[in-house]
């Protein structure tokens, strides 16, 4: 009945269809698209207004290309000849992995990606990817992991890479010199750019470099030369939240110097990627819900005169009609196969079709295949202003890779070609070398004298130079006096103060200073009155391109919120991604842009490693330098919280990561010496390190430094010697960090009126320790016949019988990593299980790093190494009172 009444509707009203088609073609002849923009934001505004319901959405274009054929620029270079040039790349690029695979190593490869992007990269690297100059910002480009072998092969006929590399390839430490899978800066700092190997976090890092971009900019640390962010992912990568969740702030922050570029070869690793729908239509929604401008690249020139005869409409309605299960299986068929599946029974198609031979129909290409209409769509997106573009390509997996791969569900996983196969791809790339090279896959490079080699090199010399490529050409940061933190080194008297507190005190300092303020970037979540740094926000503004159009609530306040164009603080909103993002941002500052940035980023301790820790490898792999600060950290000193607040294991985790520097100071002065030194090493001396330091938020009194020497390297190091033994007596030594620090005087306090000679040690950093002692460890491993260095932390406790007891507010295996160089008497505190809400003392009893297990901890130890009795033990740790019936926590 429903089906009869939408039919009799649609025949009542097709004269006034027409009708209303008729005007707005009118307007459209006479006030172009803006004008019937216009007309149709004013007839949908009328129908709101009158309660008319508009469910369907209208944020999807038809699928056929964004750019029509009467609006596509004349291509402006050789076509032949970067055809040519594109087929010797994709030769070479397969040719690395096939011979990997000859030579029986297993280390893999992928050509079936690349082979989907050869156009669209081509025409990039020949008419759009500029490199950085005096005049120009340079471009970041970052192309899809799989398809690194296509830019190794790039490079290697630009003279930048050696034929014994391409041999390498995932072989970085053969002889000779190899190359790394994907993009990894660490691996080859002079050639990639950017870290884009982990799925999904490449569009982030993306929209936040090119939004530090215009942050510098905006703050005068940049000059406005330009430069573009081109971020290439394929559309089954789209599947992972970080990638639409990020794109938002792009759009809210206009980043027109922005392009991400989505390959949608229609394939995921194993099969379709919406086998049932049309990703580049669910993306088209999703990026034009968010305000990007979309351009749509889907058909290749081929179809223009078909489109063109579609008078009404019947090829654009089965273009709808078909699904991307179908357009995949397209990809593979014979022409005459083709034609029957386009026809679909209608005669009107079947004419159209029939225009074209079933050679013809096959050779067709997809938009992704077309340079034309890559070119079109590439130069639309570099002239878009006020907002970033998304280009959604589409392209077939695995294209001219021949039949037994191209389009298949398993091209992914093609490693390999038949000696007929790799003839039948080098014959049809037209690759001049003999059936045995062929066979063997040896590479190719053109004479340097060829046609081709003057070609591509005059493109990239018009462009500014090659890419990728990574330079670094910095200033050089004088790090500041330890006098600059002087109310941290002088301690705080009867005022108590947390280390968070303090944290705050010494960035408010620095942004003071005249030599090194400017270059100090706090990035935050939406936490920053948590952290206590809402004092900042009047004094250095929060960043904001739009400025602040608006009157806070609190205005009148000392501490309002304030917005600003030049605003030095990067308030992230609750996306830790993001705020990750932003810090790698920062951090590669010195090496995208040649500005020395020193971001200090604050967060939850325990949401950092936790949930973003592949973004911290990313930041790792980029050679990221700055300060990752962990606050409110620690299982029991965020009492009330529970347990998925409270970290115990973020340095366990941190400690992992090879170049981060993991520090947990306890007092105002160790933190202000770990900043200084941090700053010295890697914004003076260039050291590419950056550094975890975990805050609490627990306040106490902050001693003045203790003098010496010996105090200052200790606590870069590792450990110093904090209070030593006040009396005679048996000794006991205390190793404490963080805000353990005060059970630990707690605990000696009670030892010294047992009558025992109890030593408090700071332990800045176990990972520190553990790390300098494993590498003693290895030299005297390597170079046995000689004496060696000693462990730092073996010589601070040579010969030493008396108990040591080491807590912390993390899993015991992180004070566990010094026990083999410690003397036998070592027992181990820490918070192993899950955080409980609770008060701060009862926490700590729970997890048994309170002051009184400390000191039963060290009464045992006295006990088991025959320094006390048992009448003696007994009666001391009945008076502490402790239960030892109760389970476990760890199991808990």
């Amino acid at each position: 009945m429903v089906d009869r009444q939408s039919t009799t509707l649609i025949d009542e009203l097709a004269d006034d269809r027409q009708e209303w088609a008729d005007s707005l073609d009118a307007i459209l002849h006479q006030f172009g698209d803006a004008g019937a923009r216009e007309i149709l934001r004013s007839l949908q505004n009328h129908a709101l207004s009158r309660g008319v319901v508009l469910s369907e959405a209208t944020l999807n274009t038809p699928y056929i290309n964004t750019i029509p054929l009467s609006e596509q620029p004349i291509y402006p270079g050789d076509i032949d000849m970067e055809n040519r040039i594109e087929n010797i790349v994709r030769w070479n690029a397969m040719a690395m992995v096939l011979r990997a695979q000859d030579e029986g190593t297993g280390v893999g490869g992928h050509i079936a990606t690349y082979a989907s992007a050869a156009t669209m990269l081509e025409v990039g690297f020949q008419h759009f990817f500029r490199a950085r100059s005096a005049e120009y910002g340079g471009d970041m480009v970052m192309p899809q992991p799989h398809a690194a072998p296509g830019i190794y092969a790039r490079a290697f006929i630009e003279g930048r890479l050696s034929e014994q590399q391409l041999q390498n390839f995932r072989r970085e430490l053969a002889p000779g010199g190899g190359l790394c899978s994907y993009p990894h800066p660490r691996s080859m700092p002079e050639f990639w750019q950017m870290p884009n190997a982990s799925m999904g976090l490449s569009t982030p890092s993306a929209i936040y470099q090119a939004r530090y971009a215009k942050y510098l900019e905006n703050r005068g640390l940049k000059p406005r030369t330009g430069g573009k962010f081109w971020c290439f992912i394929g559309d089954g990568e789209s599947d992972e939240p970080e990638v639409m969740g990020t794109i938002n702030i792009a759009a809210r922050e206009k980043l027109d110097n922005l392009i991400l570029v989505v390959n949608c070869n229609l394939q995921r690793l194993d099969g379709p990627v919406r086998g049932n729908g049309k990703i580049i239509q669910e993306l088209e929604r999703s990026f034009r819900g968010a305000d990007w401008n979309v351009i749509k690249v889907i058909w290749g020139g081929g179809w223009d005169a078909l489109l063109a005869m579609d008078k009404h409409g019947v090829l654009r309605n089965r273009m709808e009609e078909c699904v991307d299960g179908d357009y995949q299986r397209y990809s593979i068929l014979e022409g005459d196969a083709q034609r029957e599946h386009w026809v679909h029974g209608d005669p009107e198609l079947e004419r159209m079709m029939n225009a074209l031979t079933d050679d013809e129909l096959k050779q067709i290409k997809r938009g992704g295949q077309d340079p034309k209409k890559i070119y079109a769509a590439f130069q639309r997106a570099a002239q878009t202003t006020d907002k970033p573009t998304v280009i959604l390509v589409k392209t077939v997996k695995g294209d001219g890779m021949g039949p037994a791969a191209q389009g298949r569900n398993t091209a992914h996983q093609k490693k390999d070609l038949n000696a007929e196969e790799r003839l039948a791809c080098a014959r049809a790339y037209g690759i001049p070398l003999d059936d045995a090279a062929i066979a063997r896959a040896e590479f190719y490079r053109p004479p340097e004298d060829s046609a081709e080699m003057r070609y591509l090199r005059e493109h990239r010399q018009r462009l500014g130079g090659y890419l990728p490529a990574r330079s670094v050409e910095c200033p050089v940061l004088e790090a500041p006096e330890l006098s600059l933190f002087r109310s941290a080194v002088e301690g705080s008297g009867e005022r108590e103060a947390s280390t968070t507190m303090v944290m705050v005190r010494m960035l408010a300092q620095l942004m003071k200073d005249k030599s090194i303020g400017r270059y100090v970037v706090p990035i935050v979540p939406d936490e920053a009155r948590t952290f206590g740094m809402d004092a900042l926000f009047k004094v250095a503004g929060i960043y904001s391109p739009a400025g602040q159009n608006y009157t806070p609530v609190d205005a009148e306040s000392l501490m309002s919120y304030r917005e600003a164009v030049d605003g030095q603080i990067l308030q992230e909103g609750i996306c830790e991604t993001g705020a990750m993002a932003s810090f790698m941002a920062a951090g590669t500052a010195y090496s995208v842009h040649g500005v020395p940035t020193i971001p200090f980023y604050i967060f939850y301790s325990m949401f950092g490693f936790q949930r973003v820790g592949d973004m911290v490898w990313a930041c790792a792999d980029m050679m990221a330098r700055g300060f990752l600060l962990g606050g409110t950290a620690g299982r029991t000193t965020l009492n009330g919280e529970g347990l998925q607040h409270e970290d115990g294991h973020s340095h366990v985790l941190a400690s992992t990561f090879p170049n981060l520097k993991s520090y947990d100071p306890a007092f105002a002065y160790e933190l202000a010496v770990i900043v200084r030194d941090g700053i010295r090493r890697m914004y003076q001396e260039g050291e590419n390190i950056f550094y975890y330091i975990t805050l609490y938020n627990e306040n106490y009194s902050m001693p003045p430094m203790p003098e010496g020497p010996q105090v200052e390297e200790g606590i870069i190091k590792g450990a110093y010697c904090a209070r030593p033994a006040a009396a005679a007596g048996e000794a006991v030594h205390l190793l404490a960090s963080g805000s353990m620090m005060q059970q630990a005087m707690e605990a000696a306090d009670v030892l010294e009126a047992l009558g025992y000679a109890p030593t408090i040690w700071s332990v800045t950093s176990y990972i520190e320790l553990a790390r300098e002692a494993e590498q003693c460890e290895r030299e005297g491993r390597l170079q046995p016949f000689g004496e060696g260095r000693r462990p730092y932390i073996e010589s601070l406790f040579a010969g030493e019988t008396a108990p040591i007891i080491a807590v912390s507010d993390y899993q015991k295996s992180l004070a566990g990593m010094i026990a083999r160089w410690m003397p036998p008497q070592f027992t181990v505190l820490g918070t192993d299980g899950f955080g409980v809400s609770e008060s701060r003392p009862t926490l700590r009893d729970h997890f048994e790093v309170s002051a009184r297990h400390i000191v039963q901890a060290g009464l045992v130890s006295l006990y088991r190494g025959g320094a006390i009795d048992e009448t003696t033990l007994r009666s001391q740790i009945d008076e502490l009172g402790v239960d030892a019936s109760k389970p476990d926590p760890a199991l808990r």
